[in-house]
């Protein structure tokens, strides 16, 4: 199966831009199962309340839940103090497998590492380039898999993205997804360095098309097994997908479930 570990669902209040506006599924959908991915973990879009966010995931996971994961985002400052609760809802009561922090928000903290340490789930880190105490969260925590995304910069810093792949292939417990990298020989260098079982395919839909995004890794020099792990098999194993974990199904009125036709 095709798993899809990065993409973005639900509605906010804010009108900075689509990534705290409004990311609906409808044709995003239709894309991912042209595109023959089965599996796609979604998660809030930046949200002036996560727990609110998190519960409108919730619905749109229980509307699909054949074909979608959720992650609970959290806030690593606005949320300090309640991020085990929220962790704790989202895993027992949702069925949620990860937990997304951004540093557009606020960078990572102790009490995020914990919670995912103590529900054994792994933490998809956006830093927006600031890789360098990438190293010293990883080591300190080698208990948590973390992802980071976009080999560490959507903002398209390869500097950045080149000095990561270092700590890739370094730590045990740190990965990357593949979406938004547009230095496509980069991803080259990540998987000489690293080797496959450290990549997972993400697309960052809905806002990039999952089709062109998922063209990146078929272009990749993988075959057999290796492709197999980015496409999903990395992501099946760091999600314990199959595994019992909370309700199969959120615990929800689908009231208000943002799956547009």
């Amino acid at each position: 199966m095709i798993i899809d570990c990065h993409c973005h669902a639900g509605r906010a209040s804010g009108w900075r831009g689509p990534f705290d506006t409004s990311a609906p599924l409808g044709r995003y959908s239709k894309r991912a199962r042209a595109a023959g991915i089965g599996r796609t973990v979604v998660f809030s879009v930046f949200h002036h309340d996560y727990a609110e966010g998190n519960r409108a995931v919730a619905r749109i996971v229980a509307a699909a839940p054949d074909h979608l994961t959720g992650f609970a985002f959290v806030h690593a400052e606005r949320d300090k103090g309640r991020i085990g609760a929220l962790v704790r809802e989202a895993v027992d009561t949702f069925g949620f497998r990860g937990i997304k922090v951004h540093r557009y928000d606020a960078r990572i903290t102790r009490e995020v590492c914990k919670a995912a340490l103590e529900h054994d789930i792994p933490i998809l880190y956006d830093p927006m380039a600031e890789v360098d105490p990438l190293p010293l969260i990883a080591g300190e925590y080698p208990g948590v898999n973390f992802i980071i995304p976009h080999l560490g910069s959507f903002a398209d810093d390869w500097r950045a993205q080149n000095a990561f792949i270092g700590t890739l292939a370094r730590f045990d417990n740190v990965y990357t997804d593949t979406s938004g990298v547009r230095y496509f020989d980069l991803l080259i260098e990540a998987l000489k360095a690293a080797g496959p079982g450290k990549i997972l395919f993400g697309s960052d839909g809905p806002f990039l098309h999952p089709g062109l995004e998922l063209a990146k890794v078929r272009a990749l020099p993988l075959r057999g097994r290796d492709l197999g792990l980015v496409l999903g098999e990395n992501a099946r194993r760091l999600l314990r997908l199959g595994e019992s974990r909370g309700p199969a199904v959120p615990k929800l009125e689908l009231h208000g479930a943002l799956v547009d036709p």
